[in-house]
């Protein structure tokens, strides 16, 4: 090759401008995600529902997901089926399912259904979309799956936004939601396209699953990851509803809750962005860790800061929203640099299905410490601590093994 000529990138121009389609198609579908949360004082008026109902309007949808994942790791449907066909077609249909939620259901019975379907097709969404942004990026893939992380985290703060600004009717506020995530299929199916990186497609291998747990690197990712999970979902659960009681108890008018709930979580954001940076030059295991330490930290102050000035208390509740989920991008990295590549879908779907199968049990640990006579907020959320206790010693351990080499241009 004569040496004026150019050597060919191996990142293809375009990669940011497809990451910000994904993003944002992302942030769109799961909206979907707390949309009944984010309307549970009116729900709870409306049909008179019980805290245990309440609890399981959240966990149906993490059920819904978990079944989701489980079927789709099964069947390999991130490495089977095109990956832009599969996030659509499952966004029209969790926004159809979220749609029901207004549209059909009369009581809890109904909702907790309609949710668990959302929650089912959510599971073709989220995956998938982190293998298709995958595929444009090698170089620069904590940023682009921080970014990618902070547009979900975004997202699903967004129906508490909704609901502050929106309607008064919580109907109108759900299908709102619902139209953002048709939206976000549509982004997927007609402006996007698979990136240079993308392998072909895989044939079904039902013994997958199991492969995924005999790799050691990946078995330590994941078991960072079940830690951060542990501790995320139960968060961004009842930290708006923590806040609800808080704000009230100092007499400030409720929408305020609803805006402080949507800057919290929403505040997700930034931790995803920097974490992103930091983990492309400093290596994962490290920034990793370092964001379970401080959000570690939270879980252990945040329940004793209860009729705390609101200023005082939104802003412990931002360093912990922030926190909480910078990890999170970081896990499906070493997922992407670690695994088997025709079959990094099944493996960032396993991932997924066990941290959110776990969620389930910390969100009702919470639910039930919070409401103990004698124990209360503090406790319920000091809860948390162990798991990103679990998560750092995971992540410690990958950094002194071989695997490292792999991570992040060698950087662990």
């Amino acid at each position: 090759m004569n040496a004026a000529t150019p050597t060919p990138s191996t990142e293809d121009p375009g990669r940011w401008a497809a990451l910000f389609k994904i993003a944002t198609a992302i942030l769109l579908a799961m909206s979907l995600w707390f949309s009944a949360s984010a309307v549970s004082p009116a729900l709870r008026a409306e049909w008179s529902l019980s805290p245990g109902a309440l609890t399981w309007l959240t966990l149906a949808v993490q059920l819904g997901f978990v079944v989701g994942t489980l079927v789709s790791a099964f069947l390999n449907l991130p490495d089977v089926v095109p990956m832009r066909a599969l996030i659509a077609a499952c966004a029209w249909a969790a926004a159809a399912s979220n749609a029901g939620l207004a549209l059909e259901a009369r009581g809890a019975a109904s909702a907790i259904v309609l949710r668990f379907a959302t929650g089912f097709f959510l599971a073709g969404v989220y995956p998938p979309g982190m293998k298709l942004m995958a595929s444009w990026f090698r170089r620069g893939r904590g940023l682009a799956l921080g970014t990618l992380i902070g547009a979900l985290t975004l997202g699903k703060a967004t129906p508490y936004l909704v609901n502050a600004v929106g309607s008064d009717r919580w109907r109108s506020n759900v299908l709102a939601v619902s139209a953002l995530s048709c939206v976000g299929g549509l982004i997927i199916l007609l402006f996007v396209r698979d990136g240079p990186h993308a392998a072909a497609s895989a044939r079904l291998d039902l013994a997958q699953i199991a492969k995924v747990f005999r790799n050691r690197g990946v078995r330590l990712a994941d078991f960072g990851y079940f830690g951060h999970m542990w501790e995320l979902y139960a968060m961004w659960t009842w930290v708006p509803a923590f806040l609800r009681a808080s704000f009230a108890a100092h007499g400030e008018a409720p929408a305020l809750a609803e805006a402080a709930s949507f800057v919290v979580i929403g505040s997700g954001v930034v931790g995803c962005v920097l974490a992103g940076l930091l983990a492309d030059r400093v290596g994962r295991t490290m920034v990793a860790s370092a964001a379970m330490m401080v959000s570690g930290s939270c879980c252990l102050v945040f329940g004793s800061l209860f009729a705390a000035p609101p200023a005082v208390l939104l802003l412990v509740a931002a360093v912990w929203g922030a926190s909480v989920v910078a990890d999170s991008a970081q896990f499906s990295a070493c997922v992407t640099e670690l695994s088997d590549p025709p079959y990094m879908g099944t493996a960032l779907t396993v991932q997924t299905c066990v941290g959110f199968l776990l969620t389930m049990a910390s969100i009702e640990l919470v639910a039930r410490l919070s409401a103990t006579a004698g124990l209360g907020w503090p406790w319920a959320f000091a809860a948390l601590a162990p798991g990103p206790a679990f998560g750092i010693a995971a992540m410690l351990r990958l950094r002194r093994l071989p695997e490292a080499a792999k991570i992040a241009g060698g950087r662990g």
